[in-house]
């Protein structure tokens, strides 16, 4: 699948912005706080109905709005005109200018999505929640009903939560009916990460090899936090006299991690910065591989200020081992590092939320 066009009204920065797009590679440049982000955030709020930058889409609407719209036309195995508006209040998802009833219907006319950033080194150095995200953001491409699992269960974790703190004496019969809504989700969870992660791990393994240029072993391992066998209501029941002190839900998805290890050692501990940032290239072009083998379609790069950041031997591994077929859209402070490679390229400027 291929974006043709965008258009964005009140998203972030912009006021208003119309652009035609190239099946290939697209690079927005400039400096810094112009507004080169935003437009690979609105692209992936278009086609994903989440951003990269925050869980709260509300966060993009632009100062002193109450709403922002985005739009583009995708073209494939079937085009499709989407569009996406959001207020605080509500949104509204249409395909082809009609209605969708949710956000499956509408998800099931877009394209796969592959985020690719600078800070993605922190999926290495940093907590859990980074990481279970990146699950998150895969697992609901690939498994029908995941993205609706993950939202139920937010939801009644939440609930959970709110019901440990709010009474002195917590009410336990109201606590373990959302103990069963966690466990019922959760499962619906636990199992789609535990096979995406068997998924990834050869196809990241590989392309961390690949660039790293020495044989090096990465290794995914899915820690989970529900239990044996992801029995997560008897885990909660086990850990009542901890959930009591700390008047949190002590146990479940929202705990689970992603372990990294180079060569057997933890990577966050006893990796170098430069296996560790060739760990996050390998992760997300591990899931664009996955993307491309096991849906036969080719995703949508979104890079936002890699190449500048990277030394030329990664650069080149990236460029090497990236799907052919994929659309690339590509932000650039900079462009003293382009070589012929990039002769085609379609190179647009952006200053003070204008593009030319």
């Amino acid at each position: 699948m291929v974006l043709r066009s965008l258009q964005l009204a009140h998203f972030r920065c912009f006021e208003s912005l119309r652009l035609g797009l190239e099946p290939g590679i697209t690079l927005f440049h400039g400096n810094n706080a112009q507004g080169k982000t935003s437009i690979l955030e609105a692209a992936c709020s278009l086609l994903r109905l989440q951003s990269p930058r925050t869980s709260n889409l509300a966060d993009c609407i632009r100062f002193s709005e109450k709403a922002f719209a985005v739009g583009g036309r995708l073209e494939g195995p079937s085009d499709s005109e989407l569009r996406l508006q959001y207020r605080e209040s509500g949104r509204r998802l249409l395909v082809d200018g009609e209605a969708q009833k949710g956000g499956a219907n509408y998800l099931r006319h877009s394209a796969l999505v592959v985020w690719m950033a600078n800070d993605d080194l922190s999926l290495v150095r940093g907590g859990g929640e980074g990481r279970r995200r990146f699950l998150d953001f895969m697992a609901s491409q690939l498994f029908p009903g995941y993205r609706e699992a993950l939202k139920a269960y937010e939801k009644a974790l939440r609930s959970r939560n709110h019901l440990l703190k709010r009474d002195a004496s917590p009410k336990w019969a109201q606590i373990d009916a959302y103990s069963r809504l966690l466990h019922d989700y959760g499962q619906v969870l636990s199992s789609c990460r535990r096979v995406l992660v068997e998924s990834l791990q050869p196809r990241a393994s590989d392309a961390q090899s690949r660039i790293s240029g020495t044989g090096e072993s990465l290794t995914l391992n899915y820690e989970s936090a529900s239990g044996p066998g992801d029995d997560l209501l008897a885990l909660l029941e086990s850990r009542r006299e901890e959930e009591l002190r700390k008047r949190q839900t002590a146990a479940g998805p929202h705990r689970d991690d992603l372990l990294l290890t180079i060569n057997g050692m933890p990577a966050a501990k006893f990796a170098s910065e430069g296996q560790q940032r060739t760990v996050a290239l390998a992760l997300k072009l591990g899931q664009a591989t996955l993307f491309l083998e096991t849906r036969q379609e080719a995703p949508v790069i979104l890079i936002d200020d890699v190449f500048g950041e990277l030394d030329p031997g990664r650069r080149n591994a990236l460029m090497a081992n990236w799907p052919v077929a994929s659309q690339k859209l590509i932000t650039t402070t900079h462009l003293d590092w382009l070589d012929d490679r990039f002769g085609d390229a379609a190179r647009l400027r952006v200053e003070g939320a204008t593009v030319s």
